[in-house]
């Protein structure tokens, strides 16, 4: 994928000096020659990462250029650079700074490369004498690097051979990590602060909660945690950190074989992070600076709430197949699903844009354990909106339906009749909502408990069920279709 970026630029030549032997730090140079920054340069780092893979790196660097033109070697950038996201801009200076070109070089050190460089050339191999057990220096011609290194030593040709090559240098074509390179423009001989700010793959953060709820279900605990996941290909030093929460369009980039196989917070705990309206997004920043390393996964604490009304509902959702045809089976031993429900409001120590990511619960059993209790995902749920997670199914409360009667009215019109049972093996009385999706244009005949109209196709009833003991729920609907 990396290499489908240098199409896009223009390579120019570099300097025949190698890599290895350049200075470590940005320096004076005379016109037309190579200067080089690395992040010993580095003023200041900034990092916006996104939820979609995607990070902003805005890097600072104080650099000194002679009067002129000439190149700048910009290195220690992250391998996921988006080479045409690329910007520069001088903070001092202002005016006398100018970009007339700009490369990104990849053609990274590796064993190929290296010898690849190095085919139609002498090299030497250090080998090992079986009689002397010392090694012996010979001289050789690299004829072949395809497959594995094919030698000429004197008037025999070789391959497979045991010894270790020695090359003389590395060739000036190659680089021990991506770099930008500019061919700059200055009016004045000074020392300048720049900024040089690009797109980057292969950074991405998500949200991670823990509930933790009390004895009787009725209230919980929050905890809010950032994930940060960089495999960018650099480390951000003391970075100023941004994260942007929201849906953002991003046009796909792909190959053209990829395009062939597509057709075929506990009260009181101050806040690390800062919440803020950005365009239709949220953007939170870190209120201290951070260290984000390559390959690193970080987690910086969010929010915390304590004491948070929590609604649990145990919930038997219906399927429309039972009122399509005549349903013989009776269908037993239906779960029953537990959710839970928060109302993310102010006078619920909430009221902030909570980013999507994973909610995890958790409960302390008799002996004052924490355990799980299950997990589920959320999207991003804006302030005075209502949380809902699924925690998995109810082990002690079961359901069975049977349909009783169903008769065709007219061409189009059918009635049939439902009994759904409850049965509730738990120590305390439950409540069960029953969700029906019931099709077409219905008028609901009768019922044995109240009911309700969820939207235009289901019917809701609530179901009290005491403990040990059973209840059953008895109607008839009338449909058109």
């Amino acid at each position: 994928m990396r290499k489908s970026f240098l199409p896009l630029l223009t390579t120019f030549a570099l300097s025949t000096t190698l890599l290895l032997s350049l200075p470590l730090s940005a320096s004076a140079t005379e016109p037309g020659t190579l200067a080089t920054s690395t992040l010993k340069d580095q003023t200041g780092v900034a990092l916006t990462v996104y939820n979609d893979n995607l990070g902003l790196v805005k890097d600072q660097r104080e650099l000194t250029l002679r009067k002129g033109t000439g190149e700048l070697r910009f290195m220690d950038v992250a391998s996921g650079i988006i080479p045409a996201s690329v910007s520069i801009t001088s903070l001092s200076a202002s005016g006398s700074f100018r970009i007339l070109e700009q490369n990104y070089e990849y053609d990274l050190l590796n064993p190929q490369k290296l010898l690849d460089k190095y085919v139609g050339k002498e090299v030497k191999l250090y080998q090992k004498n079986p009689y002397t057990e010392r090694e012996e220096i010979v001289a050789a011609t690299l004829l072949s690097n395809n497959g594995g290194p094919i030698y000429r030593i004197g008037d025999s040709i070789t391959y497979g051979h045991p010894g270790r090559v020695i090359l003389p240098g590395v060739p000036e074509n190659l680089i021990s990590q991506p770099t930008l390179v500019w061919l700059v423009d200055s009016d004045l001989a000074t020392t300048r602060k720049i900024e040089a700010s690009y797109l980057t793959n292969g950074i991405s953060w998500r949200a991670d909660y823990v509930l933790t709820l009390n004895e009787k279900d009725t209230r919980t605990d929050l905890a809010g945690w950032v994930t940060i996941d960089n495999k960018s290909g650099a480390s951000y030093r003391d970075a100023r950190l941004k994260l942007v929460a929201g849906d953002l369009n991003r046009v796909r980039e792909t190959s053209p074989y990829q395009d062939r196989m597509l057709k075929t917070a506990l009260a009181g705990a101050a806040p690390q992070f800062r919440e803020e309206g950005f365009f239709e997004y949220h953007i939170y920043s870190l209120e201290r600076s951070s260290t984000i390393k390559d390959n690193q996964t970080k987690q910086i604490r969010l929010l915390q709430a304590a004491g948070i009304p929590v609604k649990k509902e145990l919930l038997l959702n219906g399927d429309r197949r039972y009122f399509y045809a005549p349903y013989g089976e009776q269908d037993n031993n239906l779960k029953v699903g537990v959710f839970l429900e928060i109302e993310n409001r102010k006078s619920n120590s909430l009221g902030i844009p909570l980013p999507k990511g994973t909610v995890r619960v958790y409960k302390q059993d008799s002996d004052g354990s924490l355990q799980f209790a299950g997990e589920d995902s959320i999207d991003h749920t804006p302030k005075d909106e209502t949380l809902r997670v699924k925690l998995g199914e109810a082990f002690d409360v079961m359901a069975s339906r049977k349909q009783t009667e169903w008769k065709k009215i007219a061409s189009d019109t059918y009635e049939t009749a439902f009994e759904i049972t409850l049965r509730n093996h738990k120590t305390e009385d439950v409540v069960v909502k029953v969700v029906e999706p019931v099709p077409g244009d219905w008028n609901m005949l009768s019922a044995s408990h109240p009911w309700k109209k969820g939207d235009a196709f289901s019917a809701e009833f609530s179901i009290p069920v005491p403990k040990d003991f059973e209840s059953k729920l008895f109607y008839r609907v009338r449909m058109r279709y």
